[in-house]
């Protein structure tokens, strides 16, 4: 099992700071466009990557990510693609933890041991398949551990204690919480929610809590970082890719630093 994203949380926690996730959707605007973005990600200061796989029913997204899956799909990125666009990123940052997220779909059409096997060639740390549940692991969850490729697993509001057990097993690298019960960049859940959340998890798994979804601004990030592991931000980024395009890397460098700096001030403030 690769040990980059566990390693990526280590560091954050030893800075003590969360770590910050970040989102971006593959192929947007085009395939030879997407490096450029990804290299202003690690620039600005993420810890770690999801590079989401473009498709055409998004359902868990909302407009921002289902249009830059339209704009990806339209530019010709397949999945042959995407693993292209990973395989050159692991060459030019191999410390940098990449995970793919995205729908069963293009992850199982050839089968799960292919796609495995094929994110492995890529170097890609972890996967998070959004609308495969734990109760049907076995449709892809074997066949990545098989291939040492973490299984991230997602956890929601309405994910009680019974089910929690069924969410966290065989699940690795660390576990995102979704942390409204709706799609992507729309809203933001209440601090409070989001506390007591986290707390909720924590007493159920050793695993680092990411906390996404509807996290646009630094001090949103700031408040959640003082709580969690992890800190995933995408809509806010993937807004920025569509309003710049080709030229998105520079202010896509400087969100994610401001984003980054928020993170290393939340529990530096506490403390003093």
């Amino acid at each position: 099992m690769s040990d980059r994203i566990t390693a990526a949380f280590a560091r954050a926690r030893g800075e003590n700071r969360a770590a910050l996730v970040t989102f971006v959707t593959g192929g947007d605007p085009t395939p030879a466009d997407t490096a450029a973005i990804l290299d202003a990600l690690v620039e600005g200061g993420a810890d770690l990557i999801e590079l989401g796989m473009p498709f055409t029913d998004p359902m868990a997204d909302g407009p921002a990510i289902q249009r830059a899956n339209l704009r990806a799909l339209a530019a010709g990125t397949t999945t042959a693609a995407l693993l292209d666009i990973a395989r050159a990123f692991r060459t030019r940052h191999p410390e940098m933890p990449l995970v793919l997220m995205g729908y069963a779909n293009p992850m199982v059409r050839r089968g799960p041991a292919w796609f495995a096997a094929a994110a492995r060639d890529a170097g890609v740390d972890g996967v998070i398949c959004v609308d495969i549940p734990a109760e049907e692991d076995d449709a892809l969850g074997p066949a990545l551990r098989d291939a040492g490729i973490h299984s991230i697993r997602l956890a929601t509001p309405t994910t009680d204690v019974a089910r929690l057990p069924a969410v966290l097993a065989g699940a690795s690298g660390f576990l995102y919480y979704v942390s409204v019960a709706g799609i992507t960049g729309q809203q933001q859940a209440a601090q409070d929610s989001i506390d007591s959340a986290v707390a909720r998890l924590k007493a159920g798994t050793d695993l680092p809590i990411a906390v996404g979804f509807g996290v646009r601004t630094p001090e949103q990030a700031l408040a959640i970082g003082r709580v969690a592991d992890g800190v995933v931000v995408g809509s806010a980024i993937v807004d920025l890719v569509a309003a710049h395009g080709a030229g998105a890397a520079g202010p896509v460098r400087a969100c994610v630093a401001s984003l980054a700096a928020a993170l290393a001030c939340a529990r530096q403030e506490e403390a003093a």
